[in-house]
């Protein structure tokens, strides 16, 4: 791809002037310097990571050329984008969205747009932005109100919005929901560009709600929690307390008496398990982990440590989807995990990415980063089709032919969710915690690495996930003493998920192997993390090679819903079946044969380039049908995140027909 070799060349040119550029980013902004506590573990910054990467590059690409221009001119066409005008007074008119929060889809396409900035050189974007940034400025009220539905028109408001500013807040308002995403994108805005007019903006709205909400002011907290990031990342920003003290109080303010739906039915540290919406929970999930990191709250920590095993145990998917219930977009009872009826919205995916990388920060385990991958390759991916112009709101596990992918939502959260999530990957490949680096994904990428004062890169080669191969090189003028942790994913340890909820059909003896410089070592584990320590010097090499091969996994006998049913994995892909794949539709209700190979391919023709699995399903029961014939057939399974790119059909993650339900009927 032309891209990743214009990337490899203007690599070590651009890495010199990010030394430079997050230097003075770090000085132009922020006050009172010195923090107390925080994340034990540090990403290293999306600005200084590139990605060159056979799989991620060209997604990074489509999302920059393709999804992010679709989701500026819907902004447009569906009048986002005419609102800030029209209440900046720069055009006639009337709030022309159908809710709300519309507002915050032009921050998040901001945000998405401020990260693609970074991989990729577009002068005419960030004019665009510039001139974007200049409708929302003019649009704030003096007093740093920004919520275009209300001044327009503040007589004859949305009715989710309420006659008066903050008074539907707990409800439906979201306005704070509201802000919240513009702090995340003024403050990305201002880390790709070095440009203060939207984080301006975004200061000035905080200001105003720091004013009016706290202990003694306004106590309420929000509808949808989503401000708490914000305010989280303006604080790191600025090194403004209050921001963080804010934060905290909209996370202290909520509960008890009120629904679930909102996670208001108890105080956020008491509660124990995950209910209600589940993107709303998730975005406080999230804001608890920052609380708890950057104030040593034991409370909050103890109670998202609860709630994890919870999700984990019994309430996610094997694509890493979560939310079971339809009606509520949100957690079921524990082990309800129907495949037809999964909600599993991309906006829900894309939290649980956000939550269990926070989790990885405070804890340094891998098992965060095996549910972390397990999302961005399966649930997450889904929700965008591979020429990055159709969407998924809900991601099913099994479909019998009505599931069509959609151009564009009236309520448009996921594709502006996915638009600004892929480019911000980057930052999520490498961590460091003091002389210690964090390797977590396996992405083709180069990153500049800071560590004890000294500075080197290091590069990674892989054909990920379609192989298991990964080869580090590091580049450094002098030698450096420092240990790299790099992860050993739980699918190449015999795990098929962090708690027993998924387990492997089979025990693999093929494990994990070494070599540094050509020669072979002993993996050394530490919390799933093989520990290298050493000094190393300039072009030394690791090369880890992760046993990959087709696996069979389980569920917990309590999901009833895939009981006696098998699904198919290898390496961190999630498979299906698609009826188009197959000489007989009927396959799909089939079993697959306990001896029979499944075999792994990889078809460069086929859906842009995907891994395949081919293999034989029993397709005739002889104990239920009397028979003595047996038939195979057989059958060619293809990546989760890849299914409905062609002719609507039937599709099905989980392979089988359930015993107790066929004896049911």
């Amino acid at each position: 791809m032309r891209y990743l070799a214009l990337s490899r060349k203007l690599f070590n040119c651009s890495i010199v002037l990010l030394i430079i550029f997050s230097s003075l980013m770090g000085q132009s902004c922020r006050k009172n310097e010195a923090q107390i506590h925080d994340y034990p573990i540090q990403p290293v910054p999306f600005t200084q990571v590139r990605i060159m990467d056979n799989f991620w590059s060209k997604r990074l690409e489509t999302n920059h050329k393709v999804t992010i221009p679709i989701a500026f001119h819907q902004a447009e066409k569906t009048g986002r984008i005419d609102n800030f005008r029209i209440a900046g007074r720069l055009k006639e008119g009337k709030f022309s969205s159908i809710y709300p929060f519309d507002d915050s889809d032009v921050f998040k396409n901001i945000e998405a747009a401020s990260y693609s900035l970074q991989l990729f050189h577009d002068p005419d974007l960030e004019s665009y932005l510039d001139t974007l940034i200049g409708y929302i400025a003019a649009a704030q009220e003096p007093d740093g109100y920004l919520y275009t539905n209300r001044t327009i028109d503040p007589k004859n408001t949305h009715e989710m919005a309420g006659p008066e500013r903050w008074i539907n807040e707990e409800a439906h308002s979201h306005e704070l929901y509201n802000a919240g995403h513009l702090y995340e994108a003024a403050v990305a805005h201002y880390q790709a560009t070095g440009k203060r007019e939207l984080l301006d903006v975004a200061l000035r709205n905080a200001n105003l709600i720091d004013n009016v909400f706290g202990w003694g002011k306004i106590e309420k907290a929000p509808g949808h929690q989503e401000i708490e990031i914000g305010l989280v990342k303006l604080y790191r920003m600025t090194g403004e307390v209050k921001y963080l003290d804010l934060a905290k109080f909209f996370l202290d303010v909520r509960g008890p008496d009120g629904e679930e739906y909102n996670q208001m039915h108890l105080k956020a540290k008491d509660q124990h398990e995950a209910r209600g919406h589940a993107v709303r929970a998730q975005y406080m999930y999230s804001a608890m982990a920052d609380i708890a990191a950057l104030t040593a709250d034991t409370g909050y920590l103890e109670a998202i440590g609860r709630i994890w095993q919870d999700v984990t145990e019994a309430k996610t998917y094997i694509t890493g989807g979560v939310g079971s219930v339809r009606q509520t977009e949100g957690f079921g009872p524990p082990f309800h995990l129907p495949n037809e009826e999964a909600y599993c919205e991309t906006c829900a995916a894309i939290a649980n990415a956000l939550w269990n990388y926070r989790m990885f920060l405070l804890h340094g385990d891998s098992k965060y980063y095996d549910v972390f991958e397990k999302v961005i390759y399966n649930g997450f991916l889904s929700g965008v089709s591979l020429g990055g112009d159709q969407f998924f709101y809900p991601n099913p596990l099994s479909c019998e032919g009505q599931c069509r992918r959609k151009p564009w939502f009236g309520c448009a959260c996921c594709p502006v969710n996915i638009t600004r999530f892929l480019p911000s990957l980057p930052g999520y490949i490498y961590a460091t915690n003091g002389s210690v680096l964090y390797i977590n994904l396996f992405i083709g990428s180069a990153a500049l690495i800071n560590l004890a004062d000294r500075r080197f890169t290091i590069h990674q080669e892989t054909e990920y996930p379609w192989e298991g191969r990964v080869t580090f090189r590091v580049e450094t003028e002098q030698p450096i003493v420092f240990t790299m942790l790099i992860r050993i994913p739980g699918w190449a340890k015999n795990e098929a998920f962090p708690t027993g909820l998924y387990r492997f059909a089979d025990t693999l003896a093929e494990k994990p192997e070494l070599e540094i410089n050509g020669v072979k070592e002993e993996i050394i584990l530490d919390r799933g993390y093989a520990r290298i320590e050493r000094k190393w010097s300039d072009r030394d090499s690791v090369v880890l090679a992760l046993p990959y091969q087709p696996r069979k996994v389980i569920a917990d006998q309590r999901v009833e819903a895939v009981r006696g049913k098998t699904a198919l994995q290898c390496g961190p892909v999630v498979y299906c079946l698609e009826d188009i794949d197959q000489p007989d539709s009927s396959i799909i209700q089939g079993k697959t044969q306990g001896s029979e190979v499944i075999i792994f391919g990889y078809d460069q023709d086929l859906l842009g380039g995907i891994g395949t699995l081919n293999g034989h399903i029993q397709t005739n029961d002889n104990q239920e049908n009397n028979s003595s014939a047996v038939i195979y057939e057989k059958f060619r399974a293809i990546p989760y995140y890849s299914w409905a790119n062609r002719d609507q059909n039937k599709m099905d993650v989980w392979i089988g027909m359930n015993k107790d339900r066929k004896k049911q009927e």
